[in-house]
């Protein structure tokens, strides 16, 4: 009789252990949270990233780690102001498990900051700013995109390469561009160049015949830029414009053609550009991607759907390892930690600050396409300087 109770109660703890299990990968939905620009100037990528983000979990049916994702979307108007309010409206009021944002480097700080404090799970899925992945760091943030520097110390090396010695860096004075035109002068100062200027205008202005004006007088060998969007749009065409294409070559960070080929036409023409994705990359997961995309949403991906997708990678191995059990965070963090992801860009991992450790390539404007003229630095890692994780 003992016995017979014994074996009773041992089946019956197998039988909780299995419901348990099967608890964690099909209770409640894992909600995620878009806190991404839905209107103004960068509503496009805002869409492009929840877009790919999406992808990804469509591939998996629906699921991550076994559970239903349930996804809740607050624009953050590209406004930093409005940055905290929105992130606590997520997760105070939505009760969301993560947050995935943003484009804007200023609303990306102040979200890095409740997160930090909170301990919410945070993936950055495009803003560049420095200090997310540096003073910023935390074990519950994490970036699948590129930090400032990456791109701009890649094209400082391949300047530098070129055999170009002196240099003038110009862009909106704000944050983004400050910390671009800062990573192209280490590289390029590295490589034996000088950046005898660093002309600024204030964001989001668009006036440049002043300074390409100086620009002419000061007859650089190469000018590096960070511009995006109409500020790229106008500055390419205007630098054509002033005839300065003719006799000094216009570089920068990839920003500067991604997305705008069709406004900046033929100005854009043999531009090369440094960044981590680009057309024409041969991998098999970049092509399937592609098609995929293309298949779901009647449009072809960018380099922000590329990293919404890869966002959607790293939850994911994270929500694998812990079988959807989101009680287990530190085990889910130390897997998305450890993941290499296999990305339409080419496999990347994570250095400890989280922040993709890959490759950057050159690109050069043909046609319509930024496509790919071979690797500027591989598997490039940032510095996060200012990191304590």
């Amino acid at each position: 009789m003992k016995k017979r109770q014994a074996l009773g109660v041992a089946v019956a703890a197998a039988m909780l252990a299995v419901a348990g299990t099967a608890a964690a990968q099909t209770g409640k939905p894992y909600k995620v949270g878009f806190m991404l620009p839905y209107t103004g100037t960068y509503a496009a990528l805002g869409n492009a990233i929840e877009n790919g983000f999406k992808l990804y979990v469509e591939e998996q049916g629906g699921k991550l780690g076994g559970d239903p994702i349930e996804y809740v979307r607050v624009d953050d108007e590209s406004d930093p102001a409005k940055a905290t309010d929105n992130i606590n409206k997520l997760i105070k009021r939505d009760q969301v498990d993560v947050v995935v944002g943003t484009v804007h480097s200023g609303v990306a700080m102040a979200m890095a900051k409740v997160a930090k404090d909170s301990g919410v799970l945070m993936i950055d899925p495009n803003a560049g700013a420095d200090a997310v992945t540096g003073p910023m760091c935390a074990p519950n943030i994490f970036r699948s995109s590129f930090s400032n520097w990456q791109p701009a110390y890649a094209m400082g090396v391949e300047a530098a390469k070129r055999g170009y010695k002196n240099a003038v860096t110009i862009t909106w004075k704000y944050a983004a561009g400050e910390e671009s035109a800062n990573g192209f002068k280490e590289a390029f100062t590295k490589g034996g160049g000088k950046v005898i200027k660093d002309l600024t205008l204030p964001f989001p202005n668009v006036e440049f015949q002043a300074l390409l004006t100086e620009i002419a007088s000061l007859k650089p060998d190469v000018v590096y830029t960070f511009f995006a969007g109409g500020g790229a749009v106008k500055f390419v065409k205007d630098y054509a414009a002033a005839g300065l294409n003719k006799s000094i070559p216009l570089v920068g960070a990839g920003f500067l053609t991604d997305g705008t080929l069709d406004a900046q036409g033929e100005a854009a023409q043999g531009l090369l550009t440094t960044l981590h994705y680009a057309d024409g990359l041969t991998n098999a997961k970049d092509k399937a991607f592609r098609l995929a995309y293309a298949k779901a949403y009647k449009l072809q991906p960018d380099v922000y759907a590329m990293q919404g997708y890869d966002a959607a990678q790293i939850l994911g191995a994270g929500l694998a390892a812990v079988k959807g059990d989101k009680s287990k965070k530190e085990a889910m963090i130390a897997a998305m930690e450890k993941a290499r992801i296999d990305s339409p860009r080419g496999p990347f991992t994570l250095s400890k600050a989280h922040n993709p450790v890959q490759d950057i390539y050159l690109r050069k404007v043909v046609g319509k396409e930024n496509v790919v003229q071979g690797v500027a630095v591989k598997a490039l890692a940032d510095p996060a300087r200012g990191c304590r994780m």
